[in-house]
């Protein structure tokens, strides 16, 4: 059961804030007219500062490790942006912070800004719109560049100790627990704790929202919420799913990208540590453990808003569905918004919501508003382009596991889908095949086609909502030593979605632009606007999953197969939230390798699937009980129709056959991905 967002960790109010609440409210007592009731003031921080006048200077923080061993230790650059005002008066604010590695190689948002600095090495533009938008309104912005990027010592380790450090070291800079430097190698001292309250909110997308998480996960003091889009929880399972390679690759080369020049030369054998650490077999190392922030979670003492694409090739969506699911497991307040987006920012899909949305949160979490954004509903989920819902809580209740059984149908590899287990010694064969996936499979769903087995519902009379995370159970027979499995939910039926597998991942970039702040001559506050680039599709994919067969044993290590022997494994499907209209069907999908998105193993199984003995245990609203409702055989011959596509289905559905599925060429590392 999802656990209700926690109510004590509210803004910390000093005796002297209280007693100013308190006076406020009496005088509003005595000046409102009698049998009237005043309404209360919700309180908004507004862009009083100059931000042309504000300060700019740049800082370096000693992390205490000595990452690239030159016997001195590493400091990170962090570029800062406050108030000047607000210096004179010596009145303290919080920060605003993105860590990242990508300031100097590659750029941040969807124009791939980068930091810009003067002639005497002072910082001009920040990249994005979070200095523009928030240091006129009391806050300061810090960019720090992870340890080995741009202007900081060391060497960037990946989601490791460097990574986590990197940021940790400023915030207990800000609190005064570190020490900051006016310049990289010298020794005059920089001190935040007469500007800064020492509270921070760390935000970010990618990488940056990675950092945000492993630093949350220390539990430092200090952090007041973090703010992760798009971000990983689990460098492993970025790299791997349950022992099978998503990417013919390991961290070291991501390292190599960020580092800047002057690293890449003295980072080597750093680099050479993080390959021998983390082997492409996928079997699980210490290495892994400490780029895995999950098992953290209950030291997380900052409240978290996650950003997440349902439809993220890149950083997928299992990586915000494990960290939602232990930040609720130990009470973590949170809120959700899930697009039908690829790996996109909020500011280019749902602007003008994100950025008063974002404003009322850090004011809250930083300042202490009460301004009730803790009381709203948790989650925003997309449910067509540009259409969003909320729920009080998410997954909503009653949500509950909800156990599907795979059956032979009428031809070979067309099977059905319901609650009825098959009867012992039913089976279904497929040949991993690497030039298909799983759009190849679901355009085909309807065949016995020799790549996978399908699994499908009769047409449902009534909605029927998946919300949060699943699990598909297989008992498979392999003929070679290696295999690899795929699982796949997917949504028969017509609709119009957001295009992720195109350029933009679900947005159109366009020309116009739109400020969100203010402006200098060297930082703009506008950007670029965007609309929803969108695609006709006869199914959705709905969630994914994939392992290899040989961690059967031991999620951590993989082992060779004996051809002939049965072996059952749970696949764990990406976190979603769906609803399956009414006159289409779900289908669930078993096959190999899924083209694109997973690479094949060293063989070409044919794999035979015992369906006694596999199962879908799925996150449906309302349990067992919907299931049984919305598959219930009425003659509805509007819904059968609406199955063969002879009407819209839902609003926003496009008629007829001609409709094809939305195919994704692999989304790449969070080089590319994280730039925009």
């Amino acid at each position: 059961m999802p656990i209700p967002v926690r109510r004590t960790r509210r803004a910390r109010l000093s005796c002297r804030t209280l007693v100013t609440a308190a006076t406020a409210a009496l005088t509003a007592a005595l000046l409102t007219p009698s049998g009237a009731q005043a309404a209360p003031e919700v309180r908004e921080s507004k862009p009083v500062y100059s931000y042309g006048d504000a300060i700019r200077e740049s800082v370096w923080v000693d992390t205490g490790l000595d990452g690239d061993g030159d016997g001195r230790t590493d400091r990170v650059a962090a570029d800062i942006v406050r108030p000047r005002e607000t210096a004179a008066n010596g009145r303290k604010i919080p920060v605003i912070m993105d860590a990242s590695p990508y300031y100097a190689c590659c750029g941040r948002g969807n124009e791939g800004q980068r930091k810009t600095y003067d002639a005497d090495g002072n910082p001009v533009q920040f990249p994005l719109f979070y200095d523009n938008y928030f240091v006129p309104r009391g806050y300061a912005f810090v960019a720090v560049d992870l340890a080995g990027t741009s202007r900081s010592d060391g060497c960037d380790d990946v989601g490791g100790r460097s990574d986590v450090r990197s940021a940790k070291a400023v915030v207990d800079w800000l609190n005064g627990r570190a020490r900051g430097y006016t310049s990289r190698t010298g020794s005059d001292r920089a001190r935040a704790t007469t500007w800064s309250t020492g509270k921070v909110g760390m935000i970010g997308k990618s990488w940056d929202g990675t950092v945000a998480n492993g630093v949350a996960a220390t539990g430092v003091e200090g952090l007041e919420t973090i703010v992760p889009i798009g971000a990983i929880s689990s460098w492993y399972d970025y790299f791997h799913s349950q022992g099978a390679p998503l990417y013919d690759a390991n961290p070291s080369w991501l390292s190599d990208y960020v580092n800047s020049p002057e690293a890449k030369a003295r980072c080597g054998a750093v680099q050479d540590r993080i390959t021998a650490a983390t082997p492409y077999s996928g079997d699980w190392t210490r290495a892994w453990s400490e780029r895995n922030h999950v098992p953290d979670a209950g030291k997380v003492k900052a409240s978290v808003f996650v950003v997440h694409g349902r439809q993220d090739l890149n950083v997928r969506a299992n990586h915000f569905g494990q960290w939602w699911d232990a930040l609720a497991a130990h009470g973590v307040e949170r809120k959700i918004w899930l697009s039908q987006t690829g790996h996109v920012d909020p500011f280019d899909f749902r602007r003008a919501d994100w950025v008063p949305t974002l404003h009322r949160w850090f004011d809250h979490y930083l300042l202490g508003y009460d301004n009730g954004i803790d009381r709203e509903p948790m989650a925003d989920i997309e449910r067509a382009p540009d259409r969003w819902t909320t729920d009080r809580v998410w997954p909503p209740r009653p949500t509950e596991p909800t156990t599907l059984r795979p059956g032979a149908g009428a031809a070979p590899g067309v099977g059905t889908l319901g609650r009825t287990p098959a009867a012992p010694g039913t089976t279904e064969t497929f040949t991993d095949d690497p030039s298909l996936g799983e759009t190849d499979w679901a355009t085909r769903i309807d065949e016995g086609t020799p790549a996978k087995a399908g699994f499908v519902t009769r047409p449902l009379t009534r909605d029927l909502r998946i919300s949060g995370s699943s699990k598909v159970t297989v008992t498979a027979t392999p003929t070679t030593t290696t295999a690899h499995l795929t699982a796949v939910l997917v949504d028969l039926g017509p609709d119009t979605i957001r295009d992720y597998a195109a350029a933009g991942e679900g947005i159109t970039t366009l020309t116009e632009r739109s400020c969100w702040g203010a402006s200098t001559g060297g930082d703009s506050a506008c950007f670029k606007e965007t609309k929803a680039r969108t695609a006709d599709v006869d199914f959705t994919i709905v969630s994914r999953g994939w392992a290899d067969l040989g961690t059967w044993a031991d999620p951590g290590k993989e082992r060779p197969l004996t051809p002939g022997r049965a072996y059952t494994l749970t696949l764990d499907l990406a976190a979603t939230d769906h609803v399956v209209p009414a006159g289409h069907r779900l289908a669930l999908i078993v096959g190999g390798t899924d083209k694109d998105l997973l690479d094949p193993p060293s063989t070409r199984p044919t794999l035979t699937l015992d369906l006694a003995r596999t199962a879908a245990k799925l996150a449906l609203v309302g349990g067992a009980d919907a299931f049984a409702r919305a598959t219930a055989d009425t003659g509805d011959a509007a819904g059968a129709d609406r199955a063969a596509g002879t009407d819209g289905g839902r609003p926003g559905g496009s008629a007829g056959g001609a409709l094809t599925g939305v195919g994704h060429p692999r989304s790449g590392h969070p080089i590319p991905g994280g730039a925009r």
